[in-house]
C-alpha cells in the first residue's frame, strides 16, 4: 500500500470514528441523566369530614414531587468501542457527565448539538436560565432536535412556568408522537395549570400508548380525584396497585375515594394498608381516624388522631379533627385547646359549633 492510499485509508477510519461518536451522543439522548426521571405526581388527599375542611400538613412532602430530567443511559460501556484499532476512550469527548466541547467542536459536531450540550451542563449547574439561552441556541440551528424542546420543557418546569413547558412538550409531541413519557410530561405540566380535562387526556394517550405506565396512572388518578371522579380515581389505584402493591401513597389515595363515596369501611381497609406499609404516615392515620369518626367510633378515631400527632405535632388539621370529637364528648376544654393549636398553625376551622 503506497503513502497516499494509507493517507485515504486513515482518513476515512477518522471519518468513520467521528459519525460512531455522533451516533453516540444522539444515543445517549434518548434516556437521560437527568433529563426527565419519569414525573410522577406523588401528593396526598385528606377525605373532608362533615365538620372541617383538612388540609396537607406543613412539614410534609410537596404535594407535587417530580423530577425534572429523564435519566441518560450510560456510555461507559462503549468507553472502549473499537473503532479501526483506536481506543474511543482515549479520545473520547463524549462523557456526558462533563463532555468537553472544545473537543467537540475541533471534530466538527454540529452547533446545535455543542448548545445543547452546553445547556444540559447549566442545567446540572443550576444556571436554569442560561441553560434556556443554550436550549434556544440548539433549537435556532435545528428546530427538528427533539431533546433540545424536551430540556426547555424541563427548564420551564423548574421556573415554574407551566405554559412555556406544555407548549415545549407539544412541539417535542409534533416531533415525535410515539413517545408515551411526553404526554405524560404535558400532562403534568397542564395539571398544574388547572386544565385536568386536558391533563387527563394526556395521562390517558400515555397509557393508551404503555399501558403500564405507572407515572402515568398515578397522575391520572391525582387527577381524577382532583377532579371528583372518585370512581375512576379507584379504578387506577387498583391497577397501581396491582402492579405496586407496596405503593402506600395509592393505597392511601383510593381510601380517599372511598371516603369521598362514603363507604367508610372500604377507605379504613386501604388507610389501614397504607399504614401497614408505612407505620410513620402521618396523613393515614389522620385519614383512618376521619373515617373512623364518621362510623362514630370515636375512640379509635381519637387513638388514631393521637398517633398522627405524635408522628407530626404541626399537623394543623389532625387538631381540628381531634378538637370536634372533643366537642361531641363533652370536653370542651381540650376542643378548645386544640382548636387554637389548629388556628396558630394558620389552618381554617369549622367546628360543629359554626356549622
Amino acid at each position: 500500500m503506497n503513502r497516499r492510499e494509507l493517507i485515504l485509508v486513515i482518513s476515512g477510519a477518522a471519518a468513520l470514528l467521528l459519525i460512531a461518536l455522533l451516533c453516540v451522543i444522539l444515543f445517549t439522548c434518548n434516556s437521560s441523566k437527568e433529563t426527565i426521571e419519569e414525573t410522577r405526581i406523588i401528593e396526598t388527599e385528606d377525605p373532608e369530614p362533615e365538620e372541617e375542611i383538612t388540609e396537607e400538613p406543613q412539614d410534609a412532602a410537596p404535594l407535587v414531587s417530580y423530577q425534572v430530567q429523564r435519566p441518560l443511559s450510560s456510555i461507559s460501556d462503549l468507553s472502549r468501542l473499537r473503532g479501526m484499532g483506536v481506543l474511543v476512550s482515549e479520545i473520547d469527548p463524549v462523557n456526558y457527565e462533563n463532555p468537553d466541547l472544545d473537543v467537540l467542536r475541533q471534530m466538527g459536531a454540529d452547533p446545535y448539538l455543542i448548545s445543547y450540550f452546553a445547556g444540559e451542563q447549566f442545567y446540572r449547574e443550576g444556571n436554569i436560565d442560561k441553560a434556556i439561552q443554550e436550549y434556544n441556541m440548539s433549537i435556532y440551528r435545528n428546530s427538528e432536535f427533539l431533546e433540545s424542546y424536551i430540556s426547555r420543557a424541563n427548564a420551564w418546569m423548574k421556573k415554574r412556568d407551566y405554559i412555556r413547558a406544555a407548549d415545549d412538550y407539544t412541539r417535542a409531541i409534533r416531533i415525535n408522537n410515539s413517545k408515551a413519557e411526553l404526554y405524560n410530561y404535558r400532562g403534568f405540566a397542564r395539571s398544574e395549570r388547572g386544565e385536568l380535562s386536558l391533563a387527563i387526556e394526556d395521562y390517558s394517550r400515555a397509557i393508551a400508548i404503555n399501558k403500564n405506565y405507572i407515572d402515568a396512572l398515578v397522575n391520572r388518578s391525582h387527577a381524577y380525584y382532583q377532579a371528583r371522579e372518585y370512581v375512576k380515581t379507584i379504578e387506577d389505584c387498583g391497577a397501581i396497585i396491582a402492579i405496586e402493591p407496596s405503593n402506600a401513597v395509592i393505597w392511601n389515595r383510593r381510601g380517599s375515594a372511598w371516603y369521598a363515596l362514603e363507604d367508610d369501611d372500604k377507605a379504613i381497609r386501604d388507610f389501614s394498608e397504607a399504614i401497614r406499609l408505612r407505620n410513620d404516615y402521618a396523613l393515614a392515620w389522620h385519614n383512618r381516624g376521619n373515617a373512623w369518626y364518621s362510623k362514630r367510633e370515636f375512640d379509635r378515631a381519637l387513638a388514631d388522631l393521637n398517633r398522627c400527632l405524635s408522628i407530626n405535632p404541626s399537623y394543623a388539621a389532625a387538631y381540628t379533627s381531634r378538637g370536634n370529637i372533643f366537642q361531641i364528648l363533652g370536653n370542651k376544654e381540650s376542643a378548645a385547646a386544640d382548636f387554637e393549636t389548629a388556628a396558630s398553625l394558620g389552618t381554617s376551622v369549622r367546628t360543629l359549633q359554626n356549622r
